[in-house]
């Protein structure tokens, strides 16, 4: 489930899963029942990261960086877009006529996301973090990615306080779903 390392380290480590995913996607036919596998395989992918940084990446960027609040803010916001469309090809079946339209937005918009948070973000946290702090992020990122949601839910309580609270029992139905379903496999 985690990559180890610093948590620089372990969401770069994500981000790489995310684009090989992205790859295979665009690999298989178009109608491919596979398709719409690998999109929920990308679904649990980005929901458990996104949770994880919202719950410790974006309070240590508030903490340490310079103008943090705003970075930060700025990052949440790109993840709303995604959930939304994370949301909305859930409920679409690989034949709907927007599928792979609303796959190539959402490919989009996580690939810009990600080249900012990697060219920007990143560095910045590197430069006004110590180590230490950044392996003790690292190991909160893995450890909430283990509890976190796997389906999209854009309207879920967003402050830090609420998430910690509300993710793990989320998380918990939404994996009890997935092996219902046998989503995810």
């Amino acid at each position: 489930m985690g990559h180890g390392g610093d948590v620089i380290d372990e969401l770069t480590a994500d981000h790489r899963v995310v684009d090989g995913l992205f790859a295979q996607i665009e690999q298989v036919a178009q109608d491919s029942s596979e398709r719409k596998r690998l999109v929920d395989h990308v679904t649990i992918e980005l929901v458990r990261h996104s949770v994880a940084e919202e719950e410790h990446l974006y309070p240590a960027v508030r903490d340490h960086v310079p103008r943090g609040d705003a970075l930060a803010d700025k990052e949440i916001a790109d993840h709303a877009r995604v959930e939304e469309l994370l949301k909305d090809l859930e409920g679409r079946d690989v034949d709907a006529l927007d599928f792979n339209h609303l796959v190539l937005k959402l490919r989009t918009e996580v690939k810009a996301h990600v080249q900012d948070e990697e060219d920007n973000l990143f560095v910045l946290l590197r430069a006004n973090c110590t180590p230490a702090v950044l392996l003790d992020l690292g190991d909160k990122v893995r450890d909430s990615k283990k509890t976190a949601p796997t389906r999209p839910h854009p309207h879920a309580p967003s402050s830090p306080m609420a998430r910690k609270l509300l993710t793990p029992g989320i998380g918990l139905v939404d994996r009890v779903r997935d092996l219902v379903t046998g989503r995810g496999k």
